[in-house]
Order: C-alpha cells, then structure tokens, then sequence
C-alpha cells in the first residue's frame, strides 16, 4: 500500500512541503486543472507538476483526474477523437512515471451534496445529504455551490436535454467503448484505469448510474477483462448505498482495487447523512473491516484519505482541508500497519 494525498495543484492552499510532513506519506495526487476536458494536456504542464513534486520529495504516481467528455458518455459522433485523445494524455502521463489514473462515467454531475457546511455539535464543518432538501431543488435552476461552476445554466440546461432518454444499458455500452478505446494504450504504459463509483450511488434528476454496486463491478469486468480495467474503491461514495457491503466487496475486488479512498459517514436516517472524521468509531463504515479485509486479499495499490472534516478554525475546500486528512492519513497508516502486522504472525 502506498498512502497518498489529493493535492490541487500550484492553486492549492495547502503547500506540497506541508504534505510531505505527514508521516508515512509517499506522493500526491493531482491533474492538469487547466485543459478544457476532452483535449489533450501539454507535456510541459505534466513536467512542471513532476518536478514540483520531485523537489518536495512526493511520488506523482496517480492522477485525478484525467475527466471524460460528455460527448464520449452520450456516445456521440465525436467520441473516437476524443478518445484518441484521452489515450494520448495516458500515453503522455505515462512518460512522467504515472501508474494510475482515476476517472469516472457519471453524467454531467460527478458528485451530489446537498450541504457542503453541515454543522457538527463540536464546530467543525462537512458535507452532507438531505432527501428533504434534494427534493426541494429544480435540476433547471441549480445554484449550489460546487455544482455548476463548470457550466452556464444554460449550457447545464442544454446538456441535461442531450441526456433525456439515456439509459443504464445505452451508458453501459458506452463505457465499455470507452475502455476498449483506451486499453491500447495502458498495456503499452502500464497504467491502471481505476473508475471512481458514482457518488452518491443511485439516479439523481433522470441520469443514470452505472458504477454503484457489486453486480456493477462483475458486469464491467466481464465486458471488458483486461486487467489494467480496475476500480477506485470509495467507502464513502459505495457507503451511501446501505445495499453494499463494504468489506465484502474490498475482499472480493482486492487485486483489482488500484486506488482506494477511504472515508467515513454517519447515516441520519436510511437515506441522509453527514461527513466525519476517518475513525470506525466516528460513524456507520466499518473502515476497519474494509482495511484487514483488503490487506488480506492483496491490495497493493494507491490509499488516499478522502473527505474530512474543516477543523480548528481551518478556511479550506470543503472536504479538503490539512488537518483532519492529515489525522485521517495517520489513523489509516496505523490501521494497515498492524493488520498487515498480525497478517505475518
């Protein structure tokens, strides 16, 4: 296992040399954030993140992401381009010693909140969902933050149009163009593709989801077997669906979990929940269950700490603040050290 750390770039407010300080971490993980989606990214702007990250002493082994183009999951005539260029962009990444890439084939929207600063009783601030206030919100008016910052309303507007009458199966086949397009090119580099499941994992405003649970994973690896086609596991995204059983499906997907994000939610009700801090005690994911059961299995791929908590007083993106990831890093690094500890007993 090698612990990692989302890093957003030179933009970031958190400073490479901080990520170094954690203990135990080996690299970040970051992306070209200033190439329109679907072309291809400059080869200087590849070097210039590698040697930022050389000098502060971190890998740059995953990135995410590297986003697919609406065209490329509406299957449009524009597709085949447009995967040329994605597997020029894995082909280029490749060079600068990538080993994984981090992607997602969720529609117009790849996540869904309805909170970004739920209160905890202690201060501290996190994501959440809400039925009651998803239910109130026009899918043709959205204005939270997060959502449509990459979009007008009108063309978010436009977009949503092109998606009605999309099906799970039509989205489906779509995919698997897709990855077939581009395992081309990761056999040639040896980069891993590893599909981030949708978040949350269900239909939201009539757009399919195809990534969300155990029958998923089994469909896509039937249709597309070779083995860079592997998957990021997200305990909070997979999490929110109270139908999957988080530590089965780390045993069963192991050797074919690339990256894996591991983060904690409390449930409210059986469909409302809040962000917490890492810790099994901190909420409803059995996060040690799903570390024994993927160090018993094999994994041996890329960790991150994902969604945290803003704490003592930090101004931060949501979810993305130093503090609790940094404790959250710590917690996990501890956990897998002494279960892969007693896995030698």
């Amino acid at each position: 296992m090698k612990l990692t750390f989302r890093w957003y770039g030179e933009k970031d407010c958190i400073p490479l040399n901080y990520i170094k300080q954690i203990q135990s971490m080996t690299g970040v993980v970051t992306a070209v954030y200033d190439t329109p989606v679907g072309e291809v990214w400059e080869e200087s702007s590849i070097a210039r993140l590698k040697s930022l990250c050389d000098e502060a002493g971190l890998e740059m082994e995953v990135i995410e992401s590297v986003p697919v183009h609406e065209d490329i999951k509406l299957g449009k005539p524009t597709r085949d381009k447009l995967i040329a260029n994605y597997a020029e962009n894995i082909r280029r990444l490749g060079k600068y010693g990538v080993k994984c890439i981090c992607y997602n084939f969720m529609p117009v929207f790849d996540w869904f909140r309805t909170n970004l600063y739920y209160k905890h009783a202690d201060g501290s601030t996190s994501l959440s969902y809400s039925e009651e206030d998803f239910a109130k919100l026009d899918k043709r008016n959205l204005r939270l933050p997060g959502w449509d910052e990459s979009y007008t309303m009108d063309e978010l507007n436009g977009l949503l149009k092109e998606y009605e009458g999309m099906t799970h199966e039509k989205l489906f086949e779509n995919l698997v163009y897709f990855l077939n397009g581009i395992m081309p090119a990761c056999d040639e580099t040896g980069i891993n593709m590893a599909i981030h499941p949708d978040d949350p994992p269900w239909d939201i405003f009539d757009l399919p989801r195809i990534v969300g649970r155990e029958e998923d994973y089994d469909r896509m690896f039937a249709a597309v077997p070779n083995p860079h086609n592997g998957i990021t596991f997200c305990t909070g995204s997979l999490g929110a669906g109270r139908f999957n059983d988080l530590p089965k499906m780390a045993a069963k997907y192991a050797k074919r979990i690339y990256f894996a994000h591991l983060r904690q939610l409390t449930f409210t009700n059986d469909t409302d929940f809040y962000e917490n801090g890492h810790m099994t005690c901190a909420g409803n994911v059995d996060i040690y269950a799903i570390v024994k059961a993927l160090a018993e299995n094999g994994f041996d791929g890329y960790l991150r700490p994902d969604h945290g908590r803003n704490i003592w007083g930090e101004d931060a993106k949501p979810g993305y603040g130093l503090f609790d990831r940094g404790l959250g890093a710590a917690y996990l690094a501890g956990l897998f050290e002494a279960v892969e500890k007693d896995l030698k007993k």
